[in-house]
């Protein structure tokens, strides 16, 4: 029997593909992944009633260690696995695909928009990207900076760099977890703001320019929905502006074309300095005029 490894899109229930839909309708067991992302505004019960079938939440644990379970089910039953976004945007999902692949299980990919092809919305040209990172949680003891080595190199290549936010779904505490509690924290989604307080602390010590107050940046909020934000600026002033509720990602922007630059005044989030010298600049010239 299959499994079909189905992406949901960005936005909302309706941006399922038609060939989606009709799969997730038919199939027997229904798996929702849970921890690389989301949509923020549709609750598990609108899903259930919406595709008509049970959804089975999996987070990180089932899919990554107790994969069996999906795929047992696979063996002699119809499996949807759903993704938001496209199915193969995290690595993750390739793993179970070809686990699925090695036990002869017949798989079915329907794609979808992600997060990775979405970001051109804001202008910047999709293959004037570098590598994607993932930006992490700082904890007081955990304060990892691998990911800002490839912000740099992207930056040299003249590249812009896509930073998707960290989400915490259904995770536990270290203390729970030696414990063996299955007791969960509430859930967690970084913000543009605090991605920049992280990216602006690294900046610090490691002394690059790639990602200083001065430096420009896109933050992109809940992306495909109809709460769309999107806003370009230098970092220090992206830090102070409420992008609302999740999902949020932000881009160091690199190199830019005539083309993105005219793309990027569209999205341009000016403060009230600013603001206050256009006025001064305008009423300059009516003077000399």
């Amino acid at each position: 029997m299959p499994l079909y490894l189905i992406g949901l899109g960005l936005g909302d229930l309706k941006d399922i593909t038609v060939r989606g839909f009709e799969l997730v309708r038919e199939s027997d067991f229904v798996f929702l992944e849970i921890y690389t992302s989301l949509l923020s505004s549709v609750t598990r019960e609108e899903m259930e009633k919406f595709f008509q079938n049970k959804i089975i939440e999996a987070d990180r644990d089932l899919v990554e260690s107790n994969s069996d379970e999906i795929l047992e089910k696979a063996k002699n039953h119809k499996v949807s696995f759903l993704v938001v976004g496209d199915p193969f945007s995290a690595t993750t999902h390739m793993d179970l695909y070809l686990r699925a692949k090695k036990e002869g299980i017949e798989v079915t990919v329907v794609h979808n928009s992600s997060i990775l092809t979405a970001v051109g919305s804001c202008g910047l040209q999709l293959y004037n990207f570098g590598q994607t990172v993932s930006i992490p949680f700082f904890t007081p003891t955990w304060r990892p900076d691998s990911f800002y080595d490839k912000i740099v190199a992207n930056s040299n290549l003249g590249f812009h760099t896509l930073c998707l936010l960290d989400i915490k779904v259904r995770e536990q505490s270290v203390e729970n977890l030696l414990k063996g509690n299955k007791i969960y924290e509430p859930p967690r989604f970084m913000s543009i703001n605090q991605a920049i307080e992280q990216l602006l602390e690294i900046e610090e010590y490691k002394k690059t320019g790639v990602c200083s107050p001065d430096s420009f940046a896109v933050g992109l909020a809940r992306v495909g929905s109809n709460s769309q934000i999107i806003k370009f600026a230098k970092l220090s002033l992206l830090k102070s502006f409420d992008f609302g509720k999740e999902l949020h990602s932000l881009i160091i922007v690199g190199k830019t074309h005539p083309v993105e630059d005219e793309a990027l005044e569209f999205f341009k989030l000016v403060d009230l300095d600013e603001k206050l010298d256009e006025k001064l600049d305008e009423k300059s010239n009516e003077n000399q005029n």
